[in-house]
């Protein structure tokens, strides 16, 4: 082999060795970006297909008999609140397990009751009523216009009780279980006192909000 032929065949190094680091990384950003296409196709064809659409939830009725206050400081108070909730799975191929339900009672943005409700699976385009019911004693810090609207409300005998929901839901597509979800239910809604609600006085449904 003449020297020139040498120098040749040195300078390129051996290339039918391979590309070295750089090829590979290279290869493997492919990859990875393959995937990640893959798995968005993968996503929307099931979205296309199963079509997934919100839970529905609604307070059908509700029922204050006792929201007094007990103490000289204003600051205790005693509630007797029961509450029916239509739950609805609206999709036509996906189930819901129901795997935790806390429910809350709030009064003016202020806590003052919750209470467990059992578990459940619900089927596809399927209702499922809830009722959960507050009852006791709690303490309730209440600022000067919070008490004076608390006066004006239980003068008008409506009061106005926020009910939240904490979920941890999982769906069912096919046989696949999704992994666990956190949304939360807020419902607003205006509730006479049982002493002061006539025949006359029917209870209007509130849509809640559903929010991931």
């Amino acid at each position: 082999m003449g020297e020139q032929a040498q120098r040749s065949y040195h300078s390129h190094g051996g290339r039918g060795r391979g590309c070295g680091p750089c090829c590979f990384l290279g290869f493997l950003c492919k990859l990875i970006v393959s995937i990640v296409v893959l798995i968005g196709i993968l996503v929307l064809v099931l979205w296309l297909v199963y079509r997934p659409s919100a839970i529905k939830v609604h307070v059908v009725n509700a029922s204050l008999r006792e929201f007094n206050l007990t103490d000289n400081n204003n600051n205790q108070i005693r509630y007797n609140l029961a509450v029916d909730m239509s739950v609805r799975n609206t999709n036509r191929k996906i189930g819901v397990y129901y795997d935790r339900i806390q429910a809350e009672a709030f009064y003016d943005g202020v806590w003052f009751a919750s209470t467990e409700i059992d578990t459940f699976f619900q089927g596809r385009k399927n209702t499922t009523m809830i009722n959960p019911v507050f009852q006791g004693t709690s303490t309730i810090l209440l600022s000067g216009p919070d008490m004076l609207k608390f006066h004006n409300e239980r003068n008008d005998g409506t009061f106005t009780i926020d009910v939240r929901l904490n979920l941890r839901i999982r769906f069912k597509v096919g046989d696949v279980k999704t992994k666990r979800l956190k949304p939360n239910v807020y419902c607003d809604v205006r509730v006479p006192l049982t002493s002061n609600r006539t025949s006359a006085d029917a209870f209007n449904t509130k849509r809640c909000i559903f929010d991931f």
